[in-house]
């Protein structure tokens, strides 16, 4: 593939001799990480790696079940080892699962592997999308004692400082289409320039 062509059609030359090693997608659950990523990967031609997918292979169960067996050191543990072997390979789109952020050591191996987005949207937003997905539903636990929007809104609150610090672009998602997510990304990709992306 030339180097125009690396970050799909509209890079420049220039811009594509600096792409990073790798782009990651960081929010918290709902902004899209998944949809978002699949689309970005074909795109660029990566590979596209879902830590918390990666997370549910090698343990054999769901995260739900993870953190009813081990709790959620158990699963912090899987999470860290997922990120630090995403983080040792190139060319790929790699979504972070909403708390990964929490830890220091992770958000060092996510610094160091590439350029960060930060996918947003309201918790309202979020909590729609997340009540709308029967998978989320069968296969993620609640982390608070809050439940429902409360808890949404609480850790929102809680994290978006970490996200705010560790990402390179913040890319508002409420109100778009994936498609439309994407192409602000590639967009941006290809100029740099101000972390919002429009």
């Amino acid at each position: 593939m030339s180097p125009a062509g690396a970050f799909g059609s509209g890079l420049s030359a220039e811009a594509a001799r600096q792409r990073p090693r790798n782009v990651i997608l960081i929010g918290y659950r709902g902004c899209g990480k998944t949809s978002v990523g699949r689309l970005l990967a074909t795109r660029l031609g990566w590979t596209l790696v879902d830590t918390d997918e990666r997370i549910e292979a090698a343990a054999g169960r769901s995260i739900r079940d993870i953190f009813a067996q081990g709790g959620e050191a158990a699963f912090r543990r899987l999470e860290a080892d997922a990120i630090a072997q995403a983080a040792r390979g190139t060319r790929q789109v790699i979504s972070v699962g909403g708390g990964a952020l929490l830890s220091e050591d992770n958000r060092r191996a996510l610094r160091a592997a590439g350029v960060r987005l930060w996918l947003t949207a309201p918790a309202e937003e979020l909590y729609r999308r997340m009540r709308g997905d029967p998978r989320d539903a069968r296969t993620r636990p609640a982390l608070t004692g809050r439940g429902g929007l409360d808890e949404v809104r609480h850790l929102l609150a809680e994290r978006q400082p970490l996200y705010a610090e560790l990402a390179d672009h913040v890319v508002p998602t409420g109100q778009r289409s994936v498609e439309q997510v994407v192409e602000a990304i590639l967009a941006a990709l290809g100029r740099g320039g101000s972390p919002e992306i429009p």
